[in-house]
């Protein structure tokens, strides 16, 4: 009977052996900039968008205009600095109050993780936001490209920040969205970011998922995300999002450490 307990215990022990464990996903450093480089920015990997296209205006009522100059996009100690700033300013045939700067990834991938450590602005009336969009843009327009918003900063309370999705099926008004509350995103970095895969995106900060757009309809009015997108950095002022404006508002930053795309070996 002893023996037969032992052997008992030792197919046990085999049986446990056998069991498939959990695959830990294996990423790879697929693309990033580290901002050392003290300067301007890496044109190399970076497009400052700086034609608005709404008749001189950009989109969502926004107040600024986005620039190339280093008074708006630099590096300095080991970050990226955009700036938004209160200054007339005119391009593209119309003079605005304001500022900034609108960087877009010369990268362009499909699936993959991203992880983007920053520190938010905290003056009223900015709106900085990482988020990528469809590359197919300029064939297919905004939403049926599809707009993945990694990490947007509202007006409304500078202590939540939302992740959300606007597709053909649901956009503007209506996005697939999730907010969350950090109580220190305008004096500390945080790493915002973003898992996607064929089936899902799940939605991070600082490693921790809160938010997963997995639609069951996978009609590309709700899943255009089979195609290469690309990644934007930038700080609105005003509109939509940005509201009003602090009166004494003269300027303010969103700081980038590092921009990281993984994808799986």
């Amino acid at each position: 009977m002893k023996n037969f307990f032992i052997l008992l215990f030792i197919a046990f022990l085999g049986g446990c052996q056998n069991e498939q464990k959990p695959k830990t996903l294996n990423y790879e450093l697929l693309w990033s900039d580290e901002f050392e480089q003290a300067g301007a920015v890496d044109t190399d990997k970076w497009f400052l968008e700086t034609f608005a296209p709404q008749n001189g205006g950009w989109h969502n009522n926004e107040l600024q205009h986005y620039t190339d100059r280093l008074d708006n996009a630099y590096i300095s100690d080991g970050t990226l600095k955009i700036v938004a700033k209160k200054e007339e300013y005119t391009s593209s045939g119309t003079t605005k109050s304001f500022t900034s700067a609108r960087l877009n990834s010369k990268l362009k991938f499909t699936y993959g993780k991203v992880e983007i450590k920053a520190k938010l602005p905290r003056t009223q009336g900015t709106w900085p936001a990482i988020w990528a969009l469809g590359a197919n843009i300029n064939e297919v327009p905004w939403p049926k490209c599809g707009e993945i918003d990694i990490m947007e900063q509202l007006f409304e309370d500078h202590l939540m920040v939302q992740s959300a999705v606007h597709v053909q099926g649901r956009y503007g008004d209506d996005p697939a969205l999730q907010q969350i509350k950090i109580s220190d995103v305008t004096e500390n970095f945080h790493v915002y970011g973003m898992i996607w895969d064929p089936e899902k995106i799940v939605f991070t900060v600082d490693g921790e998922g809160f938010f997963t757009y997995q639609p069951e309809d996978r009609s590309e009015d709700f899943w255009p995300f089979d195609k290469d997108q690309y990644l934007l950095l930038n700080v609105a002022v005003g509109g939509t999002l940005g509201g009003e404006v602090d009166p004494n508002f003269t300027e303010d930053q969103m700081e980038v450490d590092y921009v990281r795309v993984y994808q799986l070996k």
